[in-house]
Order: structure tokens, then C-alpha cells, then sequence
């Protein structure tokens, strides 16, 4: 089965799963097609699929990710010691731990096709990070703090695992609470990393899009949290992940 007669398989198997589907036409175009896969999986709750979904969905995802292009961090030039700077996307790079951006439901991003990248990792690690992070969820009883962590498997993406956590959210004045909090995810982060082994963690820019956390002041709260961090612990090695030009100016001057 090539990959465009996976890609169709899956989105049968999807469709299938809600009568209300039932009227959804397969557009014919690929790009199309993906969406509406993505679509699928994002509105979908956490719950099982067949060991058969499964194989033909984490072949489609990894032929999908290869072709993106992965990236090793090992093939990067370092800014610092132990710190990289690297723009581009997260979920074609390969290192021990990438960090997303998660809101407190932890289950992933709803909202069809949205270009958190909350919603791009649960895209294309797979339905199964849902499923755990539903699990983890569950037996918590409650809503995921703001600046804690939480640690999964990464599935299909070329990382290792994936740690989670939540950040601040700035709906109006920035407060020194919310440059505490969004210091404490960075910490929580590298320690939940070091704890488990992981020796090198990429961050991407937590809070800024739609939580509304200004760039300049989060990069400032990263670079010095992963610097005071650094001083103490020496097996791990940082990535800072950026996607947007601003943000790669922003760090390569507070890097130096």
C-alpha cells in the first residue's frame, strides 16, 4: 500500500467512527486529503483504534515526517555550550525531548488544522500521544497546573519523548507572576527531563502565540532559566526552537 492509499484507508476508518460524518466527501487533491485526515484526528476523542489503524497510520506519519526533512541536533552548531539555537520545525527534529505548549486540558489542540504547535505535535506523533495524555489526565483528577510538566512517549516523531506543560496566560498586564510561572515551566521541563534520562531538550517559545506572553520578555525568562539551570547540571544539552524570524533575532541577541 502506497501512501496516498494509506492516507485514504485512514480516512475511511475515520469517517466511519461518527454517523454525522456520513454526508463528508474525500476531496481528491493530496494536500486536501491530509487536512481533512488532520481534521479527523484532531476532533477526535481519546479513545482506542485497531493494531491495523495504528500500523498504517505510524507508517503514513513517518513517511509523512521524512519527507518534511528530519533534522539530528547532533549535526548543529552550538551557540553556547551545550545550548543551540535552530529555527525550523519541531516535529522533524531528533533529540532526546522536545518541550510543547499545552493548555490544561493536556489532551491536545481541538480546533481543526490550528497552527499551535500543540496541535501540530499531537498531529504528527500520532492518536496515541492523545490517548496516553488522556490517561494521565484521568488519574490526575484535575486540570494541569500552569508551570509543571509532564512527560510521554513521542510515538512517531523523530524525538525521543515529548515533556508537556502549561504556561501563562497574558490577557492583559504582564505580572511578575507570570514571568515566575513561565520560569518554573522551563525548570520543570529540564528536571523532568534529567530525571528520565534525556540528554538533550528542545524548546520551543512557550506562551507566545496564543497565550499572549510578549517575545521579547519570554526569551529573556528562557535564556535565563536554561543559564542558572545549566550552571548545576551538566548532562543535558538545550535546544532553543524557534519558528518565526522575530523570535530567531531575539534569541541570537540574548545569546550572544
Amino acid at each position: 500500500m502506497n501512501r496516498s492509499e494509506k492516507l485514504s484507508y485512514l480516512i475511511k476508518n475515520l469517517l466511519s467512527e461518527n454517523a454525522d460524518y456520513k454526508n463528508i466527501s474525500v476531496p481528491d487533491g493530496a494536500e486536501e486529503r491530509f487536512r481533512l485526515f488532520r481534521s479527523l484526528v484532531n476532533v477526535r476523542a481519546p479513545k482506542p483504534l485497531s493494531e491495523e489503524f495504528l500500523g498504517f497510520q505510524d507508517e503514513f506519519l513517518r513517511e509523512t515526517i521524512a519527507e518534511k526533512g528530519i533534522v539530528d541536533y547532533k549535526d548543529l552548531t552550538p551557540i553556547k555550550p551545550r545550548v543551540y539555537l535552530w529555527q525550523g520545525d519541531i516535529t522533524t527534529l531528533k533529540c532526546g525531548a522536545i518541550v510543547n505548549a499545552a493548555n490544561s486540558q493536556m489532551l491536545g489542540c481541538f480546533c481543526p488544522c490550528h497552527g499551535c504547535i500543540d496541535n501540530a505535535i499531537h498531529t504528527f506523533s500520532g492518536v496515541q500521544l492523545r490517548l496516553e495524555c488522556g490517561k494521565i489526565m484521568n488519574a490526575q483528577g484535575v486540570e494541569e497546573p500552569v508551570g509543571q510538566a509532564k512527560i510521554t512517549d513521542a510515538y512517531n516523531l523523530p524525538c525521543e519523548k515529548v515533556i508537556h506543560t502549561v504556561g501563562p496566560y497574558v490577557g492583559g498586564r504582564l505580572t511578575e507572576e507570570h514571568c515566575e510561572q513561565l520560569s518554573s515551566c522551563y525548570r520543570e521541563c529540564l528536571k523532568t527531563a534529567v530525571q528520565n534520562g534525556i540528554s538533550s531538550i528542545a524548546f520551543c517559545c512557550i506562551s507566545t502565540g496564543e497565550f499572549r506572553f510578549p517575545n521579547e520578555k519570554a526569551a529573556e525568562i528562557a535564556v535565563k532559566t536554561v543559564r542558572d539551570y545549566l550552571q548545576n547540571e551538566q548532562n543535558i544539552e538545550v535546544i532553543f526552537n524557534v519558528f518565526k524570524d522575530n523570535d530567531y533575532e531575539i534569541y541570537k541577541r540574548l545569546l550572544g
